[in-house]
């Protein structure tokens, strides 16, 4: 059974979620020939001043 958990920093629309959703499902069934039935997925939006990348905070 895939899981996919997905953090992203900032926030996106639901209909983002869900045709990225959609996609990684499709995917999933596609290559490794998981049934969609059991792919779960999880989005996490972190704030971008709870993101940092090199050292720098992206709300910088």
């Amino acid at each position: 059974m895939p899981y996919v958990n997905i953090k992203l920093a900032g926030e996106v629309s639901r209909e983002q979620k869900a045709q990225i959703a959609k996609e990684i499902t499709e995917t999933l069934e596609r290559v490794a020939h998981k049934p969609k039935s059991y792919t779960y997925i999880t989005f996490e939006e972190v704030a971008y001043e709870d993101w940092a990348i090199a050292g720098e905070l992206l709300d910088a």
